[in-house]
């Protein structure tokens, strides 16, 4: 039975990571990942943009935070994927750590590779935080194996064949 009422979900378009460095972060992906930037807005300043009916500023109306200042990157990172670099300057109580795995919020953006050996390696050997890869021995996912990595700016990311 289908709900006439829910649109189709199509696809992943994109995903986001928060980084502090935009231009550093748009230079490793595209180095190491080979992703290309396909647009750029901003930077887009809560304070020189006009308040909606009800009094707020732009980005407290689209995404919750008041007094906002933001530039963001699209870049096409996969076939099937791009990736969205925001960098905030606003506000000045935003916060600098990442959360954790456990925490809500923690995540991690996974990527299937072809080989997760060599993607070891070379993720290491560009700067990466690169764990123990992990055989999986049985189960679901026997004979398969990940491996979680950092980014060198904390994004998780995690390897998979």
């Amino acid at each position: 039975m289908t709900d006439t009422n829910r649109p189709i979900f199509l696809a992943a378009d994109h995903i986001s990571f928060t980084v502090a460095d935009l231009d550093a972060a748009i230079d490793f992906y595209s180095r190491v990942f080979g992703a290309q930037e396909m647009f750029r807005l901003g930077p887009l300043d809560a304070d020189e943009i006009p308040k909606d009916d009800q009094g707020r500023d732009f980005m407290e109306t689209h995404i919750g935070i008041p007094g906002a200042k933001l530039t963001l990157v699209m870049m096409k990172l996969t076939e099937n994927l791009n990736l969205q670099f925001v960098q905030y300057d606003k506000p000045a109580d935003r916060k600098r750590e990442r959360p954790r795995h456990c925490d809500l919020g923690g995540h991690h953006l996974g990527l299937r590779v072809d080989d997760v050996e060599m993607a070891a390696r070379y993720l290491a050997d560009n700067g990466c935080e690169v764990q123990q890869i992990i055989a999986i021995d049985d189960g679901p996912l026997a004979g398969k194996k990940n491996l979680y990595v950092r980014d060198p700016f904390g994004n998780s990311l995690e390897i998979v064949d």
